[in-house]
């Protein structure tokens, strides 16, 4: 698989006063995309809570290019831009796109995996998110931490 890629559908309480997507709203659309692509690859929530471990974010970046607005085509792709050998630290991009494949804004999110019961880093990383993280595509620019 070269991408995830899903067509997002703006709502009525997605926009802010300027009727364009409030600034917060890409941030929900990226945490949905990334849960639904684990899912999509097996790891679901229900497995998280088994095995006591979740993702966690230590920074979350977006760049706005262009207004997204309701009733407009828009798709979000995400992609690994970074990660280490043992899947423990991860970059996601994800990537707004219209349907003439113009850029609107990118999310940039780093993360980690972890233990939901020492509430630390997980270590060693579980081998199902190692394992995950591996099937995500790899961005153009993709680098091994």
């Amino acid at each position: 698989m070269s991408t995830f890629i899903k067509e997002i559908h703006i709502r009525w309480a997605d926009l802010d006063p300027n009727f364009h997507v409030r600034h917060s709203a890409y941030y929900d659309f990226g945490a949905q995309h990334r849960v639904e692509i684990l899912e999509q690859l097996g790891m679901s929530m229900r497995i998280m809570q088994e095995q006591h471990f979740g993702p966690i974010l230590f920074r979350e970046e977006c760049v706005f290019r262009k207004e997204m607005r309701m009733n407009q085509k828009v798709f979000i792709s995400t992609k690994v831009g970074k990660i280490k050998e043992d899947g423990s630290r991860w970059t996601l991009i994800h990537e707004f796109k219209n349907d003439k494949d113009e850029l609107l804004a990118t999310i940039t999110v780093d993360g980690a995996w972890m233990d939901t019961k020492l509430r630390k880093i997980a270590n060693p990383t579980p081998q199902i998110a190692v394992d995950v993280m591996n099937l995500i595509p790899k961005s153009d620019n993709f680098a091994q931490l």
